[in-house]
């Protein structure tokens, strides 16, 4: 059985279910494939230097961020962070190197951005032969040296029209970039849950039949949540509200203790995430790549802003909302009430729109990755 590597970490959250979410896929087509999760912050911990300064992992000190929306100047902690991680350079292949020397993988999947340029060295330092495939988790690259790194022999698998010309523009062939219908999402995205959609309402608290919106912010949330609650409660629009905390079981508290003029159902950190977005009709959040790929295919047209606050690799994101119609994008959420409001009038058009898009990527990726291992071996007997 060939062992198949998927780097992931935790820095967001997304990275991890994106690799989780491929493993269940390939395990349930039965393929014969053992695969190992690594986790590369556990491999490159000693060089963390965020670690050694604060006591917090780097990808806790981006969760950290994300939770209080610490995130004004991010495109100036990237070059910083991008500074950092060439200073331990050398390091980082030195200990990947380390790791791939105790175990030959006959195929490695990075679902990584930022560490591109180490890992491939790493691995072909140890292993010249073994295929290097990068699956993009955001919508497009936020060069330099975010995803693609150029004249690497490597594939890359990209989710939108944009990533792939990134690709391609870089030098990679149409052979070594593939193109799917987007991003990965769980399998229970995919699955017919058959539930009525009122009587789960009226459990949650809710009201069964009114206009039901989804606010979330990633699996940290954000305290920008209680604004954007506040905000719609005192416009007086006839919507209620389903609010997923994620590990913020503070701002979790003070949602869950107010008591709302309109209904409002408070989570903290789920797992059923695709539960409560089928008794939605729209999103509200950050342009997070997962969760708005996670709101399309459930058909619920998105609410997000762009402005200096918002992530640079997310910013794209933003624009491509734009284009395909299947939602608004505020320059604050100050304005939230006027955006809800303006949703609601043309929800049947954005909805439409969702459904033009197919996102079938987690079971479009496998035979990719098949393929690079069946041409690989191709070029070896060659």
């Amino acid at each position: 059985m060939k062992q198949v590597d998927f780097l992931f970490f935790d820095a967001g959250g997304g990275h991890r279910a994106a690799a989780t979410a491929l493993k269940t896929v390939i395990e349930q087509q039965g393929r014969p494939w053992k695969i190992r999760l690594v986790n590369l912050q556990e491999v490159l911990d000693e060089l963390d230097i965020f670690r050694k300064l604060t006591g917090l992992r780097l990808q806790d000190v981006y969760n950290l961020l994300l939770r209080n929306g610490w995130t004004l100047g991010s495109p100036q902690l990237t070059v910083l962070m991008h500074w950092l991680i060439r200073l331990y350079h050398p390091s980082q292949v030195r200990l990947l190197k380390e790791f791939w020397a105790k175990t030959e993988p006959g195929l490695v999947v990075s679902l990584i951005p930022n560490f591109g340029r180490a890992v491939h060295q790493g691995l072909r330092a140890v292993h010249p032969r073994t295929p290097l495939v990068t699956v993009l988790t955001d919508l497009a690259d936020y060069p330099p040296h975010f995803w693609i790194e150029p004249g690497q022999d490597q594939y890359y698998v990209c989710g939108t029209g944009k990533a792939y010309e990134q690709a391609i523009g870089m030098g990679y062939s149409s052979g070594r970039v593939f193109r799917t219908s987007g991003l990965i999402l769980d399998p229970r995205f995919y699955a017919d849950a058959g539930l009525n959609r009122e009587t789960e309402r009226k459990k949650l608290g809710l009201e069964p039949c009114l206009p039901t919106g989804l606010i979330l912010f990633g699996g940290q949330g954000s305290r920008v949540m209680r604004p954007i609650l506040e905000r719609l409660e005192a416009s007086g629009l006839g919507a209620q509200f389903i609010a997923i905390c994620g590990k913020n079981d503070t701002l979790r508290a003070e949602l869950a203790a107010r008591r709302w003029r309109m209904p409002v159902f408070v989570e903290g950190f789920t797992t059923e995430a695709p539960s409560y977005m089928r008794l939605c009709d729209f999103f509200i959040g950050k342009p997070g790549p997962g969760s708005i790929s996670e709101a399309l295919a459930m058909r619920l047209p998105v609410i997000v802003e762009r402005n200096a606050w918002t992530l640079p690799q997310e910013r794209y994101n933003a624009k491509w909302i734009h284009e395909k119609e299947v939602g608004l994008v505020a320059a604050n959420f100050r304005t939230i009430a006027a955006s809800v409001a303006r949703l609601l009038d043309n929800l049947d058009h954005y909805r439409r729109n969702t459904e033009k898009l197919h996102n079938r990527a987690l079971f479009e990726i496998p035979p990719i990755l098949e393929k690079v291992m069946e041409q690989e071996r191709w070029n070896e007997s060659g």
